[in-house]
């Protein structure tokens, strides 16, 4: 192990929390007790979330068990009883930490959604607005016992506007919490596009508090598998092609004008990985030039509009960060683990460190692992 390197900390950028049995049921009123997200068993005697009526899924995601080993071919173990309690507990979770040589992780919700886009489906509003209120006290406890290490991510009411803008306030000025995650296609639920003035009190809050928007692989749009793949191989194949729809999702906001008008508002793409932006911001570039006179009315080009408040993270990525170093600078990557989910990276983390950022200097290498996520989520470290 490279020594200098070993002594970096790490700000691991994109890690899950699995939300507790009683996060909600002990923070429900009376009359929203029986409706409030609960686990209950399927007819095959495995644990899943139901909101309403409505199944939401498996436990949490989790594929690390009570041992700390992982489990393969899976997308989440059956039941809490089975999964590491560092999935849950805040201890444990710190612990973990130590053992991976991690400082500080920012952590997503599960099973409401990465951006609570999965309790659409939940009929009645003032249920969904309490799942997403109660997850967020929740997750300002866990982060005021995390000991300065970790920083859950808020959820929004995106369905209401003016009750999104009211809980980030809240969520900034009573929860300290350090950012938001945000679905990437508010109009799958007749909602205006992102880049549409609709939003622009949402933006206008974040950008004056300083709150970066996190657009989370599979917080909206989701390309299917093809059918008759099984359920391995259609994971694998959508996992991957999770990582196009932020592609998707950074082409239009470079080209929609959202950028000009909110020119310190800062985006980050989740889980997405990195790889493939040398490949999009040349596409773009190069786009530009074909079909558009005087940048079609936008006042910077598609890189500069990166450098200047879109940021990225990678986990599994080795052979292709020298290159996208290369082309992208050191200032937007950062890393993460996706712990404790399926394909995590885990465990062996400062050895994956070491194998893709060994060669980098010491500026590349702070700036990916801490420094720019600590800019970002404003992050106090002494370093």
């Amino acid at each position: 192990m490279n020594t200098a390197l070993a002594e970096i900390p790490i700000i691991d950028i994109d890690t899950h929390f699995t939300e507790p049995k009683d996060l909600w049921l002990q923070r429900a009123p009376s009359k929203l007790r029986d409706v409030a997200p609960r686990i209950e068993l399927n007819a095959d005697g495995k644990q899943q979330w139901v909101v309403e009526d409505l199944a939401l899924g498996p436990p949490g995601f989790c594929v690390i068990d009570k041992q700390g080993a992982k489990t393969y071919g899976t997308f989440s173990l059956d039941s809490f009883e089975a999964m590491t309690e560092a999935a849950t507990l805040p201890e444990a979770r710190l612990a973990s930490m130590d053992e991976l040589g991690l400082d500080v992780q920012i952590l997503y919700p599960n099973i409401l959604g990465f951006a609570g886009s999965r309790i659409m489906q939940v009929k009645d509003t003032e249920v969904r607005n309490f799942c997403v209120t109660a997850y967020n006290d929740a997750v300002a406890d866990l982060q005021s016992e995390g000991k300065g290490r970790l920083y859950p991510q808020a959820l929004l009411p995106f369905w209401d506007l003016d009750l999104a803008v009211q809980e980030l306030e809240r969520c900034d000025d009573e929860l300290s919490l350090t950012g938001f995650t945000m679905t990437d296609a508010p109009e799958q639920w007749q909602l205006p596009y992102l880049h549409d003035h609709f939003w622009d009190p949402l933006w206008s809050v974040a950008q004056e508090r300083r709150l970066p928007v996190n657009f989370h692989i599979g917080s909206g749009t989701s390309l299917p598998a093809w059918k008759g793949l099984g359920n391995n191989r259609s994971l694998a194949a959508v996992s991957t092609m999770m990582f196009m729809n932020n592609m998707r999702c950074l082409t239009n906001l470079i080209f929609s004008g959202l950028l000009d008008r909110f020119p310190s508002l800062k985006f980050v793409s989740v889980e997405s990985g990195v790889g493939w932006l040398p490949f999009m911001l040349e596409a773009c570039e190069y786009q530009m030039d074909e079909n558009l006179v005087d940048r079609g009315g936008l006042e910077l080009r598609p890189m500069e509009y990166f450098k200047r408040q879109i940021y990225a993270s990678f986990w599994f990525e080795k052979r292709s960060i020298a290159h996208t170093v290369d082309v992208l600078g050191n200032g937007n990557i950062m890393f993460e683990t996706d712990f404790p989910h399926p394909t995590c990276l885990y465990p062996g983390v400062r050895d994956h460190v070491e194998a893709c950022l060994g060669d980098q200097d010491r500026q590349t290498q702070e700036n990916i692992l801490f420094r720019t996520a600590a800019d970002v989520y404003r992050i106090a470290l002494n370093n």
